[in-house]
C-alpha cells in the first residue's frame, strides 16, 4: 500500500488490511510482509503477555525480510480471563458472540517496532459492552462471512457496531491497531507520520 509518494517507510509484518488501513490513515505508507509464527498461547501465560509476545516476533521476523523498521501487532479478545480467538467454525462463532452478549469483555490489542532505536512495544485495553444479542442474531451474523478471521469473531467497524453498546479506550485499537500508541513508537523510529517530511 503506497501513499501519495508511493515510497514505504514501514514494513507491516501481516497480512491484515485493517492494520494496513489503518497506518494509511496517519499517512504511514507501508510495504507488507505476513509472517507465519505459532500463535498457540503458552501454558499460565497472561492475555497481556501473550499479545506482547506474538507482536514482538512478527516485528522480529518481519526486520528478516526488509530494511524498514518493522512493526508487528497482535489483538485478542478477552471474556472472563479467557482469550477468544479467530473462530473455527460457525458454531465457535455463535458461541463467542453468545458469550460476549449483555457483558462487557477486553480487548487488548499489542504493537512492537523493531528499527534504528531497537524493539520498542506498547499493549493498550479496551473495555467493550456488548448488548443482549439474540441467538438469531448471532446466525445472522454469522451468515455475513464477517466474523471468519476476527478475534473474538466479530468486527467493531463492521455490521458488528450495532452489537456495541459502549466502548471505554482505543476504537482503533480494537479494530486492530491503537494508532496514539503506534505514532508514538514510529515518531521513536524516525518513520514519518502524516504531519512530518518524509
Amino acid at each position: 500500500m503506497h501513499g501519495s509518494s508511493g515510497v514505504a517507510v514501514l514494513c507491516l509484518a501481516s497480512a491484515s488490511p485493517r492494520r494496513r488501513d489503518l497506518l494509511a490513515s496517519i499517512g504511514v505508507t507501508v510495504e507488507v510482509r505476513p509472517v507465519d509464527i505459532d500463535e498457540t498461547p503458552r501454558r499460565e501465560e497472561l492475555p497481556h503477555e501473550y499479545v506482547l509476545r506474538l507482536a514482538r516476533e512478527k516485528a522480529r521476523a518481519g526486520s528478516r525480510l526488509s530494511a524498514l523498521p518493522t512493526l508487528g501487532s497482535d489483538t485478542a479478545v478477552v471474556c472472563a480471563g479467557r482469550i477468544l480467538g479467530k473462530p473455527a467454525d460457525r458454531a465457535e462463532a455463535i458461541a463467542m458472540l453468545g458469550q460476549l452478549s449483555g457483558r462487557s469483555h477486553e480487548v487488548l490489542t499489542a504493537v512492537a517496532v523493531n528499527g534504528p532505536a531497537g524493539l520498542l512495544e506498547d499493549c493498550v485495553s479496551t473495555r467493550v459492552v456488548m448488548r443482549d444479542i439474540s441467538a438469531e442474531e448471532c446466525a445472522a451474523y454469522w451468515e455475513t462471512g464477517e466474523p471468519v478471521d476476527k478475534a473474538g469473531g466479530y468486527a467493531i467497524q463492521g455490521l458488528a457496531a450495532i452489537f456495541v453498546e459502549r466502548i471505554e479506550g482505543s476504537h482503533s485499537a480494537v479494530v486492530g491497531l491503537p494508532l496514539y500508541e503506534t505514532a508514538r513508537l514510529l515518531q521513536r523510529q524516525g518513520v514519518p507520520v502524516w504531519h512530518q517530511p518524509a
